[in-house]
């Protein structure tokens, strides 16, 4: 062992400077912890272990084929699968409850929308309105809270405005319209309890249904609403990784996914009182340091908050290595994903922790849970905790940066409303590119980044090379576009890694082959751009040359991402099996049978040639099928 590193064995990771980094660190982090845990239980990775009675935990083999009550294989595998999409979408309709929560109050108190070209597209398509921009923003807030709280018997009002008509038809066919949100979430979870449903097809249409609500609520109706309150995004360039830590400020690293809970935290940092707060302990003042997809989602809206915003440093797997810099003299967290691992982490440095939601609070965290009537009070409070942390630790923490690591001019500020207009307001150069074949198809490669499938990030970022070097463009959204950014992927550089005629197209447009749509909550930016897409050429979703990949999944939540994906009838690889190969039936219908239903199917393979040889035939046989 190096004594100079806790223990020198960590993963490897694509980013080879950061693993170099966290090689070196004197502390243990997620990574070193990989090798530790490289056993992994069989009957888990099946899916084919209960353990919902006291009877348990049962396991199926080829020589035990039911559990103790009789549960067979399949039941085992969609129980736990609904059991798992269920707390997933859970999590997403929690961040659009708050969301339209703060979208509301800010409303009722007249407060500052920063939107308002979201707003009118809200409207428009809710078919709302009001005297003023603040009672049309709580028409809006409220149409989508009252959805929310339906009874899963009635159906939610806003999905047939949302979602395209071809497939909203589709669903109806199937029976897949979602209840309210809540009371879906609540029934997913009743009928995968102890002796109640026992038939897996119907386990797996509830998986469909949840998947439906997640995507339109969760997903694509946060941004929208996050729109309205926080600023629309911007295209430009902006720097990424750990460089993007200046010692000279009070740095707070920002986790979660609730961008609105801190957004007056955020304006009273720059105020010239708070400033001279900072200055008055040695400090030019405060930055605010992204990581996880709340970093992405200031990233992508980075154009409101120059001032505060220094930049996106990394995805999950690196915020334990953010923090060992030193010169993080606080965490602001509000949802996942924030990794336990950051608690030992934090006491070794004396970083303050604080939680603003307690459904993500942290053992040695400090709670001040957001009331939108107190946010005040709390600025002030959780202000006045941060100077005090620097205070306290500056003086004594040696610092340990690495001011070389990521890129300095990486593209963000993507989405439906800046790509379109940056195409000239429409979507028709992107379909001639596409009929023209310079770009073959379009990957979504999207959700979390782990420490899997070859290390951290190390199947995304191969993946995304094997794509753009066939010519298909790659859209990101998640944790994932952390690792892709430090990797030098999205800078117009990286042009050179790409295809020949995708290569052209970005030389000439001066962009990067893979274009960062931001949060894991984007992934409903990029349905957005394929609805569009497919209303602009005239066909449904699932016949367009496009692609989903979530490569490194990680989490309930991309479980409950990747059922939207099937429901839109769209093909998504994964990088390892979602637990349920030890079922044939939940294995069949989902690689399978999916096709004939919605026009989706799951794709699993671990190795980054051979599924981007997969998802290019894919593509070619769509284009062949549109004679392009």
């Amino acid at each position: 062992m190096n004594e100079s590193c806790y223990g020198c064995s960590t993963c490897a990771s694509a980013d080879k400077p950061l693993e170099g980094f966290i090689a070196k660190l004197p502390m243990e982090t997620s990574h070193h912890r990989v090798e530790s845990q490289e056993t992994k239980c069989g009957f888990g990775l099946q899916g084919v272990c209960c353990r919902l009675c006291a009877n348990g935990p049962c396991r199926i083999t080829p020589e035990s084929p039911r559990g103790i009550c009789g549960a067979t294989a399949d039941v085992m595998v969609t129980r736990n699968l609904l059991r798992a999409v269920a707390a997933g979408s859970g999590c997403y309709i929690h961040v659009v409850e708050n969301t339209a929560l703060n979208l509301k109050n800010t409303a009722l108190e007249k407060g500052k929308l920063k939107g308002l070209g979201a707003l009118e597209r809200l409207c428009k398509t809710f078919g709302v309105s009001g005297k003023d921009d603040h009672e049309k923003a709580l028409n809006v807030a409220n149409a989508v809270l009252e959805d929310l709280y339906k009874p899963e018997y009635v159906k939610m009002d806003l999905v047939e405005k949302m979602a395209y008509p071809p497939r909203f038809k589709v669903w109806k066919e199937l029976g897949i319209l979602p209840g309210g949100a809540k009371s879906e979430v609540f029934k997913g979870v009743v009928k995968c309890s102890t002796n109640l449903n026992s038939d897996p097809v119907n386990m797996l249409i509830d998986c469909l249904r949840l998947g439906i609500s997640t995507g339109i609520y969760g997903l694509t109706l946060t941004n929208l609403l996050n729109d309205v309150l926080l600023g629309e995004p911007e295209i430009r360039m902006a720097p990424v990784g750990l460089r993007v830590i200046d010692p000279d400020y009070i740095n707070i690293m920002i986790t979660g996914h609730q961008h609105t809970m801190f957004v007056h935290l955020q304006e009273r940092l720059i105020a010239p009182d708070v400033v001279a707060k900072a200055k008055a302990v040695g400090a030019k003042g405060f930055k605010l340091v992204g990581c996880t997809c709340v970093g992405q989602d200031l990233q992508l809206r980075g154009a409101h908050y120059t001032e505060i915003f220094n930049g996106h440093a990394g995805n999950n797997y690196t915020s334990e290595a953010i923090l060992a810099t030193g010169a993080i003299d606080a965490v602001l967290s509000e949802f996942n994903c924030t990794l336990p691992g950051i608690e030992t982490v934090c006491d070794t440095l004396s970083i303050k922790q604080i939680c603003i939601d307690d459904v993500a609070k942290k053992a040695n965290a400090e709670l001040k849970q957001f009331v939108f009537a107190e946010r005040g009070k709390h600025s002030e409070e959780i202000i006045d905790a941060i100077i005090a942390s620097y205070k306290e630790r500056r003086p004594k923490v040696k610092l340990n940066l690495l001011p070389e690591h990521g890129y300095e001019n990486n593209l963000t500020g993507v989405s439906e409303v800046s790509l379109k207009k940056f195409l000239g307001g429409n979507w028709k150069p992107l379909v001639d590119l596409i009929v023209s074949g310079d770009i073959k198809g379009v990957a979504g490669v999207v959700g979390c980044s782990s420490l899997v499938a070859g290390g951290h990030d190390v199947l995304t970022v191969a993946l995304v090379k094997e794509l753009i070097a066939r010519d298909i463009i790659v859209l990101t959204a998640g944790c994932s576009s952390g690792g892709i950014e430090n990797c030098g992927l999205m800078v117009p550089e990286a042009a050179e890694l790409a295809g020949p005629k995708l290569k052209a197209v970005c030389k000439k447009l001066g962009i990067p082959p893979v274009l960062n749509f931001g949060p894991c909550l984007a992934i409903g930016r990029l349905e957005i751009v394929a609805t569009e897409l497919a209303e602009t050429i005239g066909i449904d979703i699932p016949q367009l040359p496009l692609v989903l990949s979530a490569a490194q999944w990680l989490e309930e939540q991309a479980l409950a991402d990747g059922c939207f994906g099937l429901a839109l009838g769209l093909p998504l690889h994964l990088g390892l099996p979602p637990f349920i190969t030890g079922s044939k039936v939940a294995t069949q219908v989902l690689t399978e049978d999916m096709k004939s239903l919605t026009g989706g199917q799951v794709i699993i393979n671990a190795d980054a040639k051979e599924s981007a040889d997969l998802l290019e035939k894919i593509i070619q046989e769509k284009r062949r099928a549109l004679k392009i």
